[in-house]
């Protein structure tokens, strides 16, 4: 019960490394809202998980859905401790002059801009609020990627807009400890979730073999392994480490 009374966000929460996620913070004690683009999926994965959790419609790249899922989560459980800025988008690979403008105007919606207007919406509710164990106020953990540390050749706009995260949470986290908000980014590998494909161009046993001679641990990461990272960087446990992009990576980055 490492999250005990913590009250959690997680964006993109209904399905691959959210799901994991929110399935991890509702084992240990967390009351979870599952935002999702997929409100179904959203609400089929809280009933799943009972009264700990609560579903919310939402488009992270809309300023209005994510005040209302802030505001939803204050409503339904109280005070928010945790905000989780997973969703995300790829692109199917292809050369950089290749990708079209639109698929790009979508990575930099979901994969960007939905992380300035989390924090916007999120930051001055932390603020407000009296420090917790550690003299900590809030706990924001952005979903980055090894992408943003290594890019692989054709996903250059993908590989781009995580690098931003990896910038963006460093950023933040030294401009918003002095108040008490922790900003910390998990960097994971390819993983078992419905955007691999997509980052494969195609799902086939030559290409998955490709990808995982990349990992020297030999397996591509699941949701099970983002869940046990994000509870860690989200507990009271964690309470000194700020800034940090933490590669659960099987060791790709080496």
């Amino acid at each position: 019960m490492r999250l005990a009374n913590k009250v959690a966000i997680v964006t993109g929460g209904a399905s691959g490394f959210g799901a994991g996620i929110v399935r991890r913070f509702a084992a240990e004690g967390a009351r979870v809202v599952v935002a999702d683009l997929n409100e179904a999926a959203a609400a089929a994965l809280a009933a799943e998980l009972g009264t700990c959790a609560h579903a919310v419609g939402a488009n992270v790249a809309e300023a209005r859905d994510v005040r209302r899922m802030l505001d939803e989560a204050e409503r339904r459980f109280g005070a928010l401790d945790i905000l989780v800025n997973n969703a995300g988008v790829t692109h199917l690979p292809a050369a950089l002059e290749d990708v079209a403008e639109a698929d790009f105007d979508r990575i930099a919606a979901v994969n960007m801009k939905a992380i300035y207007l989390a924090l916007r919406e999120a930051v001055p509710r932390f603020k407000a609020r009296a420090p917790g164990p550690g003299g900590i106020r809030g706990v924001v953990l952005n979903m980055a990627s090894t992408a943003g540390v290594s890019p692989r050749p054709r996903l250059a706009w993908y590989n781009a807009s995580k690098g931003w995260v990896i910038t963006a949470t460093r950023a933040c986290a030294v401009e918003l400890a002095p108040s008490g908000i922790r900003v910390n980014a998990i960097n994971p590998v390819a993983g078992e979730t419905p955007l691999l494909a997509s980052f494969m161009g195609e799902d086939t046993p030559a290409m998955r073999a490709r990808f995982l001679s990349t990992i020297p641990i030999g397996r591509f990461s699941t949701p099970e392994d983002l869940g046990w990272a994000a509870c860690y960087l989200c507990s009271d446990e964690a309470s000194m480490v700020t800034g940090v992009c933490m590669e659960v990576d099987g060791g790709r980055c080496i």
